[in-house]
């Protein structure tokens, strides 16, 4: 295999291996440091030896994810404040043509699946991924962790009850949940309280990530009431030149505040039966680097 072939087997499955990553970590920075590492494995490899590249790459990617999740803990745990991943850009366009497979891809990148999976151990996390987002056969997901295929379905299934019972069930229908979360920002700009607090569950919840880096609510913040004052008087107060578009990120629409050029905040909601159940705020600037302007 000449050294042009392997570059070119290696990008073919780079966005694979990113989207392997990213599930894993939950940071687009961190997936990426992976994905390049792996890069440098392959690249220096026997490659004439290896049968299936993809199989061969995705071991590598899993073991180096694995590894630097282990790292990452002591980190999230001294966190200032509530973590949430990294907004991610998931418009999958063509190449997830079928409508099922793009709702469990979207699913599997929200940010409810991803705080759950936090609590998941790095092996269980690196399983339910493979499993349960990308559909790999148990006894490939045990060759990639070196792990019987016994093993590896204990493991399945002990994640995915854990992820179950602690998922909420929200709807997945984005037309709705879009213009739930436009409807903030009507409700803001429009002077109308009421009609925000109409937009919201009773039990409706806020949880923001500002990583001690930026204004944000350090707690999380609860019932329709407060939620929706706390919105109301957040949306009036925006800086005068704020700019909202509404991309879609993490599997769903959200809106991004930017000012000068720069994001500032991004804001996604949750949806369940016609109201907001979870809202989203990262205000954490080292999340926001990647998230597109215009």
């Amino acid at each position: 295999m000449t050294a042009d072939t392997a570059t070119d087997i290696f990008e073919e499955h780079r966005p694979f291996l990113t989207g392997v990553a990213y599930r894993m970590l939950g940071r687009v920075a961190d997936a990426e440091d992976v994905v390049q590492e792996a890069w440098l494995r392959w690249s220096s490899a026997e490659r004439d030896d290896v049968r299936e590249p993809r199989a061969f790459l995705v071991r590598i990617t899993t073991r180096l994810a694995i590894d630097r999740l282990r790292h990452l803990r002591s980190r999230r745990e001294a966190y200032v404040g509530h973590w949430l991943p990294e907004p991610l850009v998931t418009e999958f366009g063509p190449a997830v043509p079928d409508s099922a497979e793009r709702a469990v891809l979207a699913d599997s990148v929200s940010f409810a699946v991803l705080v759950v999976l936090e609590t998941l151990s790095p092996l269980e996390r690196a399983v339910f991924v493979l499993r349960e987002a990308f559909g790999f056969p148990y006894a490939e997901i045990g060759a990639a962790l070196d792990r019987s295929e016994a093993a590896v379905r204990q493991l399945a299934g002990r994640a995915k009850r854990h992820v179950e019972e602690r998922k909420p069930r929200y709807d997945v229908d984005p037309a709705v949940r879009r213009d739930l979360t436009e409807g903030i920002l009507a409700a803001a700009s429009g002077g109308d309280l009421e009609q925000m607090l109409a937009l919201l569950a009773p039990d409706v919840r806020l949880v923001s990530d500002s990583g001690g880096k930026a204004k944000a609510a350090r707690r999380v913040i609860e019932t329709a009431d407060k939620v929706g004052r706390f919105l109301f008087a957040v949306g009036n107060d925006l800086p005068s030149g704020t700019e909202v578009r509404t991309v879609e990120l993490n599997g769903g629409p959200a809106l991004v505040f930017s000012l000068d050029g720069v994001v500032d905040t991004v804001l996604q909601a949750d949806v369940s039966g016609g109201v907001i159940r979870c809202v989203y705020v990262i205000r954490n600037p080292d999340k926001l680097a990647r998230v597109p302007v215009g």
